[in-house]
């Protein structure tokens, strides 16, 4: 007996089936949107557009099982040839005779699985109109590209892929949080001590961040630097005053005229609005995906073996962003020999890899999609085909994958975002989400208003610029930033 049609079915089942699933999508939606409300009240702006990153993601994934859902009937349609089944497999048949007698045309038989019955799938036909193609097709001696067997496990792979990816990015920005939570003492100490600064001169080597971070054996050794980077990395690498001297650099670079900017707030903002880019799943990442699909290749490895790329790149990333620390300790050993007052640091984009301190932003994202890849498509063969699947790969190399995630995901929450968070601000320029929506409007009012006055004075004074309005101008920008410091410091 065939699949039972929408024409036989009672008319009380579809709509109970109907009814629960419209009323599970309009809880979620709803659950979605209060979240919103929540966030917006709280003054978390960067959140809702982070937010508003994850609904975007959320319709691109619906819209490609739409589309999946669409075109399946046709893909069933195209025949190829016997022989292109058995170039590029995930798991070896046994035979060309199990792709003929395979009833559904399926890329994967019983004999590929293991010889198993798959928890999701099995031999059934999931959508009536399956023997039809399969039958097209065998009637030129031919076989589907595509089944729509493998049509629904690729629903299943790309829903598990996108809820994975967005879950790894909470759970990650949440647990650096966390741990980025005792800087907020730190800050409240400073401001309280701000005023009552020494104005004595001092030995560099006096200063506990050059002793930290410059000082002792293998300073001057570009060798043992590095090395002593990446090892300090592995453990709580941030003190107090590492948090000191650089915001304190940070403030006489970018807001020296508001010595009591909060910049805990602003490196919080700074990681939430970093928190949207990095939980979308953008173009070049769906390019790997599609590279990993391709050469997944029975007896390749090639999951176990692209799994060490993520836990390189984030030890990579970690080493750096130690080695900026060190850096801007070294330039000061360099220029000074004492000090009077407080250590300040110089920011520079130059420590930075390629001059650009957001580099660092890209390979993170890289790192969180590559170890959600890692535990979807791990969950995805589990259920699709079960634990014994050809698949799923031996168990030594299943649990050092699993060893592996765990411990990015660790490392990544633990150290390296919150490094990131106070490292990058280390850069030339400071972050925009340093202000809110009006602060930047005004911001730009202001900008447009000295570019009006400019192009007036140049005009009266032939092309050139006397010394009195360069003061004017350096005075004016001074006021500026002091009343952007202090406006800052109250809405962050």
């Amino acid at each position: 007996m065939g699949e039972i049609t929408l024409e036989y079915t009672p008319t009380w089942i579809v709509t109970v089936v109907c009814s629960v699933l419209v009323l599970i999508s309009i809880l979620f939606e709803r659950g979605l949107h209060r979240l919103g409300e929540a966030l917006s009240k709280r003054n978390k702006n960067t959140l809702v557009d982070a937010l508003q990153k994850i609904k975007e993601e959320l319709m691109l994934l619906g819209f490609i099982s739409l589309l999946l859902v669409v075109v399946q009937v046709p893909i069933q349609k195209i025949c190829v040839d016997k022989n292109v089944m058995y170039h590029l497999q995930p798991c070896s048949t046994h035979g060309q005779e199990e792709v003929e007698s395979s009833s559904a045309g399926a890329h994967f038989s019983d004999g590929i699985s293991g010889g198993n019955r798959r928890i999701l799938g099995g031999d059934r036909r999931l959508l009536s109109g399956g023997e039809e193609g399969f039958s097209h097709c065998m009637n030129e001696g031919k076989v589907p590209l595509l089944s729509y067997e493998a049509i629904h496990e690729l629903h299943i792979f790309i829903f598990a892929l996108a809820v994975t990816h967005v879950a790894f990015c909470l759970i990650t920005v949440l647990l650096a949080g966390v741990q980025m939570r005792k800087w907020e003492s730190w800050e409240e100490e400073i401001k309280k001590h701000d005023g009552n600064a020494s104005q004595q001169v001092n030995p560099v080597e006096q200063f506990e961040f050059m002793r930290k971070r410059f000082e002792g054996f293998g300073a001057d050794s570009f060798i043992l630097s590095w090395l002593k980077s990446f090892f300090k990395q592995l453990y709580g690498s941030i003190t107090n005053a590492d948090y000191t001297t650089m915001r304190r650099g940070f403030i006489m670079t970018h807001c020296r005229g508001n010595p009591q900017f909060d910049f805990y707030q602003y490196m919080r903002r700074v990681v939430e609005s970093d928190f949207r880019q990095v939980v979308g799943i953008s173009w070049y990442l769906w390019i790997f995906v599609m590279i990993y699909l391709l050469l997944n290749i029975q007896d390749w490895h090639l999951y176990f073996w692209i799994s060490f790329v993520p836990l390189i790149l984030l030890l990579a990333i970690g080493t750096k962003l130690e080695h900026v620390i060190s850096q801007l300790a070294k330039e000061v050993a360099k220029r000074h020999s004492a000090i009077e007052g407080d250590l300040v640091v110089n920011p520079s984009d130059n420590l930075f890899w390629f001059n650009n301190p957001r580099t660092v932003l890209y390979l993170i994202q890289f790192i969180l999609f590559q170890n959600a890849y890692e535990i979807a498509i791990l969950f995805w063969i589990f259920i699709t085909y079960g634990f014994h699947s050809c698949i799923m790969d031996k168990l030594g190399f299943i649990l050092t994958r699993l060893i592996i995630s765990m411990t990015i995901q660790i490392l990544c929450s633990y150290s390296t975002l919150p490094l990131y968070a106070i490292v990058t601000q280390m850069g030339s320029s400071f972050n925009k989400a340093i202000f809110d929506d009006d602060v930047r409007a005004g911001l730009v009012d202001w900008a447009k208003t000295v570019r009006k006055k400019n192009k007036k004075h140049r005009r009266s004074m032939h092309g050139t610029r006397s010394d009195e309005s360069i003061s004017t101008h350096s005075q004016n920008i001074d006021e500026f930033n002091s009343r952007r410091g202090n406006r800052t410091d109250d809405q962050v």
